[in-house]
Parts: structure tokens; sequence; C-alpha cells
């Protein structure tokens, strides 16, 4: 990659359209990928942030509902529940060489997008934020902080330190790491417990880790024992040291997405976890009876 990079972004939302508008503010091309209704309103207007970390700003962008010429990078920002759709805006013929980020929750998506793309150009991410699109390019970002860590077995370590670089220089705290499995645990092994809890009982994190404790102590102790299954390291007192430092009033995604009538990434979490403790001969049962209770519920 150039010093200025050029960088499709599919899915302009609280995550991609924060990233979008701080590539673009940093003077790198960015092109959006979405919806014509979202598409329009990008070219329009750009993309507004307010955030306590890089203050209220507005940059342009520019969009389109499929990628017609080639980028050096595409971060992969939707949703799991509309990955398989959200990619059809991705021809591989045009994507060609450039580094495929995606930014998703789960473990499982590197393999579906190896099988679509180059897999030596898949390089997954981990990104730890609060950042919520209000409305098509409207992006209020909560959280004091913005970490990236980008991994990739088999992808060029250059294109990741490139990566990395421009994405610091654009205001994001990246690194690259070196084991793209123990990084994509990491992330699984804390969210998994956090999700499946507070969804399947309607109740911030505060409550949830006080009234359901045991749960909550269960819940980390078998996603650990699958995490160390797979060959990641797992600590589940640190888990929980972890969880009680969060405001009480902590939501996790997946709650908010039920509390708003939308898809879950329940199979994406909840599922591929199961699935790992089946291949492995790990025990969840406790997983096991949250996530049937949420799919009875009709999630």
């Amino acid at each position: 990659m150039a010093s200025k990079s050029s960088v499709a972004v599919l899915g302009p939302g609280g995550t991609g359209g924060l990233l979008a508008a701080l590539l673009s503010r940093s003077g790198h091309r960015v092109v959006c990928l979405a919806q014509d209704h979202t598409a329009g309103t990008l070219r329009r207007t750009g993309i507004t942030v307010r955030s306590p970390q890089f203050g209220e700003f507005t940059a342009p962008v520019e969009a389109d509902t499929e990628l017609r010429e080639p980028v050096d990078v595409c971060l992969i920002a939707v949703k799991h529940t509309t990955l398989d759709a959200a990619l059809t805006r991705v021809p591989p013929a045009v994507l060609g060489d450039a580094l495929v980020v995606p930014l998703l929750n789960g473990v499982e998506h590197p393999a579906a997008l190896r099988a679509r793309y180059r897999a030596d150009r898949v390089a997954p991410a981990v990104i730890r934020v609060e950042s919520t699109r209000t409305a098509p390019g409207v992006i209020e970002h909560g959280s004091p902080f913005t970490e990236i860590d980008l991994a990739g077995d088999g992808v060029p370590h250059a294109r990741l330190d490139t990566l990395a670089a421009v994405l610091t220089g654009a205001g994001v705290t990246a690194r690259v790491v070196e084991d793209e499995t123990a990084a994509l645990w990491a992330k699984m092994a804390f969210l998994a417990p956090f999700a499946l809890l507070t969804t399947r009982y309607g109740l911030p994190l505060g409550e949830a880790r006080t009234r359901h404790r045991a749960e909550l102590e269960d819940l980390v102790a078998e996603t650990a024992a699958v995490s160390r299954a797979c060959g990641a390291p797992a600590d589940p007192a640190q888990a929980l040291a972890r969880y009680d430092t969060f405001p009480p009033g902590t939501k996790s995604s997946m709650q908010r997405d039920a509390e708003a009538g939308r898809p879950l990434e329940l199979d994406a979490i909840g599922g591929a976890l199961l699935r790992a403790a089946d291949r492995h001969g790990v025990p969840a049962p406790v997983t096991a009876r949250l996530v049937s209770e949420l799919r009875a519920a009709g999630h």
C-alpha cells in the first residue's frame, strides 16, 4: 500500500462508518459499500462522527452499491447475519490483491472468506469499540478508545504492518498480533457469556452478573475450556474480573439487537461455540441451554 491508501468499507454502520470517517479525515480514499439509499446519502453528506475521543467532524466519502475497481484494503464491518448477502457487493475478480479485513464477531467467518477470496489476503481483525449508527452517515462513538488487533495466518507480515500504520495514523490504536486463533478466541471467550446471559434474561450486565452469577461463572468456564481446546489460552478468573469492571448499565450488542427486533448473531456466537465444543468433546451444558432457550423464544 502507498502512503495514501484506497480502502473499501463494506457496511458503513457504527464500526465501519467510524473507521471510514477516520481514514477519510487522514487523507485516504474511502469507498463505502451499502444499499442504494445509504450510498446516496453518504455521497451527499459524508459521514458525521460525534465522539469523546475524536471530537465532532464530518468527512467526505465515496459510496456505491458494489466495488467496481481494485482497492488496497476491504474492511468488512457488517453483522454476521447479513454477511452472505453483503459479500455480493465485493466481487472477487474486482477485489484482486486487496487485503480482506473482517471485523466480525465469532470464529468461523475467516474460513468462509478464504473460500471466496485469496486465502493469503484474508486478515481477521478484532475491534474493541462502542460505536452506533443513529442514521445513515451519522455515527455516535461512545467509548474513549478504538482498538484493533490485526492477524492473518499466511498473510504477508509487511501488509499487516502497513495497514496497522495506516489505522494508527487515522487515530486508531492498531497492532499486529501473531496468533489469529488466540485473537479471535480471546474476543469470543469474553463476548459469548456476556451476550448470551444479558440477552437471555433481558438485563444489563450489572444485574445479570449479580442475579445470575452462578450461570455467568459456568458460561465463562465452558467458554474457556472450548477456547483452550481450540488452541487459544483462556483465563476464567480474569474474564470474570473484567465483567465486574464494566458499568452496570452495559448491554451487549446482541441484547440491543433483541430489544430492537433485529436478527441476532446467535449462531455466529452461541452456535459456533457449541460446534467447537462438539468437535473437541468439551461439555457445554449451560451454553447449550441458553442458546436453546433463545432459539425457542424466536431468536
